[in-house]
């Protein structure tokens, strides 16, 4: 072989090389976490946004005469805000996970889903349920997130890089039905849909669709009571509460072992009669069995009932929102809110 073809050879080699780190670099540049990717838009444009995703798990446990109630923390990436709870209205939390926190450039202030939300303490007749759709009062909250996170979605003008079975935003609705029908949870999902403008070049105009409304709780008649859970985004990290229940998970048997009331809890969920577990033990027992399920990850835990309202057992680092309080609204009117002492 010459001296030129060893030289050529070479120079082939080393320009190979250089392409493939280049590709493995343009890569790693463009893979940036979910946010920014998916959410924040061309300084260019002049209408830079970017979403917080809140990651998480809920978890609750409808017991005898209360509802057991907890959130964990799992961040979509390093840095993001953790799931909120917020005071709905007379009878109804929300947790609310993925995008519930949104800032620009020209107001240093995020914009927060859970801040200023009107009191929902009266049905609102200008709404009526569709079928898969839910009932009026839940149509009109989720009615009410839908107009305050339209606007902001609507400032999404790239082509966005994110699965469309996925929702942008998901509340958790926790809390008493009117009337006799008792505890219901309802998880509430909005997703986004895209459409480009071609007379306006690489210009898409996203919007923002209707809610999908999806009752986990109660069951269907004479399906099994038991801890039910929600998780954003996608299905759940590890095993939920029932399945460690169902596959006898040894950490679990050390609790009942060592406390004769979480034997009790215990064997009330596995009968698929969670309903039916004193109050008291099952939210000693949800204290005990976070740890294991979160590890070193934050987590809250509360209970509510009717009678005695809302209270914490592991509170949140910041405050609960309260939903705007309806002026119209009597001072005696039913509340989870303790009221103060005399």
């Amino acid at each position: 072989m010459t001296l030129l073809q060893i030289l050529s050879l070479f120079l082939l080699t080393f320009s190979t090389v250089i392409s493939e780190e280049y590709a493995e670099l343009s890569a790693s540049e463009t893979s940036v976490n979910l946010s920014e990717t998916v959410f924040q838009q061309s300084q260019e444009q002049g209408d830079e946004i970017v979403a917080s995703l809140a990651g998480g798990r809920v978890i609750v446990h409808i017991a005898k005469d209360a509802i057991i109630f907890a959130a964990i923390d799992q961040p979509v990436e390093p840095g993001s805000i953790p799931p909120r709870v917020m005071d709905i209205d007379a009878t109804h939390i929300g947790v609310l996970l993925g995008a519930s926190e949104w800032r620009s450039p020209a107001d240093p202030k995020p914009m927060r889903l859970d801040r200023n939300l009107p009191h929902f303490g009266r049905k609102d007749t200008r709404y009526e349920s569709n079928p898969g759709e839910g009932e009026s009062d839940l149509e009109t909250i989720g009615t009410a997130f839908l107009e305050k996170l339209r606007p902001l979605v609507s400032r999404l003008h790239h082509k966005l890089d994110f699965p469309a079975e996925e929702p942008v935003f998901q509340l958790v609705v926790i809390g008493y039905a009117p009337g006799e029908y008792g505890p219901e949870v309802w998880v509430l999902e909005y997703r986004m849909e895209q459409e480009e403008v071609a007379t306006r070049g690489e210009y898409w105009q996203t919007r923002l669709l209707r809610p999908k409304f999806t009752q986990i709780y109660p069951p269907e008649k004479h399906a099994p009571r038991i801890v039910v859970e929600s998780s954003y985004p996608g299905v759940s990290k590890g095993r939920t509460v029932s399945e460690l229940i169902d596959m006898h998970d040894p950490r679990i048997a050390r609790l009942s072992e060592g406390e004769p009331r979480f034997a009790k809890v215990v064997e009330s969920l596995q009968r698929g009669q969670a309903n039916k577990a004193d109050p008291v033990a099952s939210a000693d027992f949800m204290r005990a069995v976070l740890p294991l399920l979160a590890g070193e990850a934050p987590y809250i835990l509360g209970t509510m009932d009717e009678r005695r309202g809302f209270e914490w057992i592991v509170p949140p680092d910041e405050p609960v929102e309260k939903a705007t309080e309806d002026k119209d609204r009597p001072p005696q009117a039913p509340s989870l809110r303790r009221r103060p002492k005399p």
